[in-house]
């Protein structure tokens, strides 16, 4: 019986063609969730479709022929459409992308199709790769491409033969292969076929690959891929309305009802993180009655300066950073969220991992990239104040001409003078008719805003007529916090005091495993300042239970960070991305040779521990050899000897039987082929014509190659064979003495 492993079929290498086709489709359509891209509808159906050609082959062959005439028509359509009323490449380009692959996804596809099918999915693959860092894409991009190469490994081996053109493959034609049998029955095919050993050696290969592409990925300098892809170009990412240049009251209570992650902040001191952090992104000067503000367009321009594109840039001139910070912060922000970077306060420097193109404003303390970010924005702060005050020489060296022009807005309340009367009203109320400093002011009119007013995510203001938030006050129903925050900005502007509404983050959780501040979308907060008339803006939070000290430096609270720390699963999690972060996105040089200095330090090691080891015994070794030799100890060492040379003559000899029961199959490692290719070498050695002129003899090598290359099933005795070949032997060599 010939002891042969089964071979896979064509018919079930095509099955198995299709299954990994599915799969490739499915990790390559999932890749879109790492995007910013609203293409929802397109990755369900993706997803639904091919899952169920993946699950049911026979359904593909049950779509009508029609359809597949339209579909390259319509999905053109679609797509041209799509470019011509939304105007973004990328996005039309990644949802023309799914809808192409659903549709090889179901149908049946030959060598052609299937080689669409790979360069359709990397290319999704290469632009999530590009626009994202998360943890997982790392883990779905070599899934990905380890089921690429099997797809490529099956088309190859599936493959017509040379000269033979491949057959064409009808989209809706039911091949031969579906309903033989399920997937399986199909997988234990594979798995009584598969070779153990070359699966072991192809995943430790592939394994390799991997390992040394990620050490090459940490030993090469960084650089921006986006920009050296044109993909930040075609992508373009919309901020949350919370952080842009026009709020109205609720956007940013909405953003608080997304828990997703923010950014995430690395200070290299904890003991300097305040305990009620604040996280300004932009400062919002107008007030429109339709209930809202904005950032007026006159300010905008007076107030920010001229766009600079660096990679580093020195904080506000003319500022002295009392209560500074000697902490490096490092900030990892997520796209999606705002083109306003957020700012603990005023700083000396700020460093990008890549050139980017910013505006500074040192009045609003707010700086501004070009475009919302499409992918995870990571700066670097030095020596930030983190202080409730805010100083501004610009503001203060304009006097009373500061209260016109671009300045105006600041003074600016409710349109109507009706509701001017009722907002004066409220100031007489809170102030008793004295006419207050902006310290007190504030301290009174949070107190009353605090007493009149709980707080909640879901407000409703009084119906009625007049301004909304001029309603809202005088009324005692609860409100969120642009709700206080807006109120205060009003009355502060009623008693005389320049004031602005302020978005952007408060608070945020420490996490006990990687000892970072994440700071989620649930932590988006509004806030007021109010000018102090002599050269600086004081921060004012009236909203119930995140009052902040006015004035001086924040405390710190680590201590306070610690107790209320995250130590959860989802922390876990958290720090692995933090790693990530910290080891593989945002290298610097320092950074990049730290981890290679790591990974040459472990490697030093483990070689110095095998050098010990390997050291010790041989110093056993020599002592055993130094010691004086007895009788005795001579036999041992005679025995020992000959124990070693016995094992090694055995090993040698029956090497060939070794193998051929480890892997059966293997015909070089049988020891009757291999004994059967040793005659014949002797006897074409001794003889080189023995099979030209003697009967016996060829009948004999005849013999002798169907045991050395014959199936096992048509083997004459081994036995006997080889008993002929030996007497042939002999004979050739008496002839050869006698002559």
């Amino acid at each position: 019986m010939d002891n042969q492993r089964p071979k896979l079929n064509a018919q079930e290498l095509q099955q198995l063609q299709w299954l990994l086709g599915g799969v490739l489709s499915l990790f390559a359509i999932w890749s879109v969730f790492y995007l910013d891209v609203e293409a929802l509808g397109a990755v369900l159906a993706a997803t639904a479709g091919v899952g169920a050609a993946l699950l049911r082959p026979g359904l593909p062959a049950r779509v009508p022929g029609w359809l597949h005439k339209a579909a390259f028509p319509l999905i053109v359509a679609g797509f041209v459409f799509e470019l011509w009323a939304e105007g973004q490449v990328l996005p039309a380009m990644i949802r023309l992308d799914l809808w192409l692959i659903l549709y090889r996804g179901i149908s049946y596809r030959g060598r052609r199709e299937d080689l669409q099918l790979i360069v359709l999915g990397m290319f999704l693959v290469v632009v999530a790769g590009v626009l994202t860092v998360s943890v997982a894409f790392a883990a779905q991009i070599v899934v990905f491409a380890a089921c690429a190469l099997l797809l490529l490994f099956l088309i190859t081996l599936n493959g017509p033969a040379p000269g033979v053109g491949a057959a064409v493959v009808a989209p809706n034609v039911r091949p031969a292969w579906v309903g033989r049998m399920g997937h399986l029955q199909l997988l234990r095919r594979v798995i009584a076929c598969a070779d153990l050993r070359l699966v072991v050696m192809g995943g430790a290969l592939f394994a390799g690959v991997v390992v040394l592409s990620g050490l090459l990925f940490m030993a090469i300098p960084r650089f921006q891929f986006e920009n050296s892809l044109f993909l930040d170009g075609l992508f373009s990412g919309k901020a949350r309305s919370g952080f842009s240049e026009n709020v109205r009251f609720g956007e940013v209570t909405e953003i608080t009802q997304d828990t997703g992650v923010a950014l995430r902040v690395d200070v290299s001191d904890a003991a300097q993180v305040p305990a009620a952090l604040y996280l300004r992104m932009l400062a919002l000067d107008e007030y429109d009655p339709a209930g809202g503000f904005r950032l007026s367009k006159d300010l905008r321009r007076a107030a920010f300066a001229s766009e600079r594109t660096v990679s580093r840039l020195h904080g506000p001139r003319g500022v002295r950073l009392a209560g500074r910070s000697d902490a490096v912060w490092t900030f990892y922000l997520e796209p999606g969220v705002s083109r306003y970077l957020p700012l603990p306060g005023v700083f000396s420097q700020i460093q990008f991992r890549e050139v980017q193109a910013v505006q500074l404003s040192p009045s609003l303390l707010a700086l501004a990239l070009r475009r919302e970010p499409a992918t995870m924005t990571a700066y670097r702060m030095e020596s930030p104040q983190l202080s409730a005050t805010l100083p501004d020489p610009t503001y203060a060296a304009g006097g009373a001409a500061a209260r016109r022009g671009p300045w105006q807005t600041l003074m600016q309340g409710p349109a109507a003078a009706g509701d001017q009367a009722r907002l004066a009203s409220l100031v007489r109320e809170i102030g008793g008719g004295a006419t207050l400093s902006p310290e007190a002011f504030a301290e009174r009119a949070g107190a009353w805003l605090q007493q009149r007013h709980a707080y909640s995510l879901s407000p409703r203001v009084p119906a009625g007529d007049g301004d909304v938030l001029v309603r809202w006050m005088e009324s005692r129903a609860a409100g969120h916090c642009e709700l206080f925050a807006g109120s205060f900005v009003l009355l502060a502007r009623a008693a005389g005091h320049p004031a602005r509404l302020v978005v952007g983050f408060h608070g945020g959780s420490w996490n006990g495993y990687s000892n970072n501040l994440t700071i989620h979308n649930r932590d988006a907060h509004a806030w007021a300042e109010i000018w102090d008339g002599e050269g600086a803006w004081l921060r004012v939070d009236p909203t119930p239970g995140a009052a902040a000290p006015m004035g001086a430096v924040e405390p710190t609270g680590a201590a306070a960070l610690h107790e209320g720390g995250d130590r959860g699963w989802s922390a876990r999690v958290e720090s692995l991305r933090m790693f990530w972060y910290r080891r593989i996105v945002n290298f610097d040089q320092r950074s990049q040779l730290e981890t290679l200095h790591q990974v040459k330090e472990t490697v030093q090691i483990i070689g110095q521990t095998f050098r010990e080891m390997f050291g010790q015994g041989a110093r056993s070794l020599r002592r055993w050899l130094g010691q004086p030799w007895t009788q005795a100890r001579a036999l041992d060492g005679a025995l020992l000897m000959c124990a070693a040379v016995v094992l090694s003559w055995l090993a040698w000899r029956y090497r060939t039987r070794w193998r051929w029961h480890k892997g059966g199959r293997d015909h070089r490692a049988d020891p009757v082929r291999r004994e059967a290719g040793r005659w014949l070498r002797k006897l074409a050695r001794v003889a080189p014509d023995w099979a030209v002129d003697d009967p016996a003899g060829r009948e004999v090598r005849e013999a002798l190659l169907r045991l050395r290359f014959g199936a096992r099933a048509t083997w004459p005795e081994p036995g006997r064979v080889f008993a002929q070949a030996a007497a042939l032997v002999r004979q050739r060599r008496s002839r050869s003495r006698a002559t």
